[in-house]
């Protein structure tokens, strides 16, 4: 429900703004009626646009244990020991839970769950991130 006081929400490519005249909870999703979608023809019209906010609209961070996603594109990712394992690229989740998308210096893109036991430390500051590589099963 926060996103109704970050102000209007941009589309993916920035050239459209909607302003969100109110917001409720319906089982799993959130209902929103935009200012000037005045009917359900206009709204079937915004069917799979993505919403945004800017970066700038979203509250500060507080603590070091907190972070926005966004934050975490570009840090280095190293091993508990120190070597490098490539950059964060990308979180996505494809519905079991977030994975982490790490680009080594060469070869395909590693993915990671997202969880303490894969990534024990995230520090924002230094811009790195401790991810503990899957070993494969025997």
């Amino acid at each position: 429900m926060a996103v109704t006081s970050y102000g209007p929400l941009e589309s993916e490519d920035g050239t459209r703004r909607f302003e969100i005249e109110a917001l409720r909870p319906s089982k799993e999703h959130f209902v929103a009626r935009l200012k000037g979608v005045g009917d359900r023809d206009a709204a079937e019209k915004l069917t799979n646009v993505k919403l945004y906010v800017t970066r700038d609209q979203l509250p500060p961070v507080e603590d070091d244990e907190t972070f926005y996603y966004a934050d975490l594109i570009g840090l280095a990712a190293v091993t508990p020991d120190g070597a490098p394992v490539g950059t964060v690229t990308a979180i996505h989740n494809f519905g079991a839970g977030d994975v982490i998308e790490i680009k080594p210096e060469t070869g395909e893109p590693l993915l990671l769950p997202f969880t303490g036991a894969t990534v024990p430390e995230i520090d924002i500051a230094a811009r790195r991130m401790v991810v503990v590589p899957l070993t494969a099963v025997e």
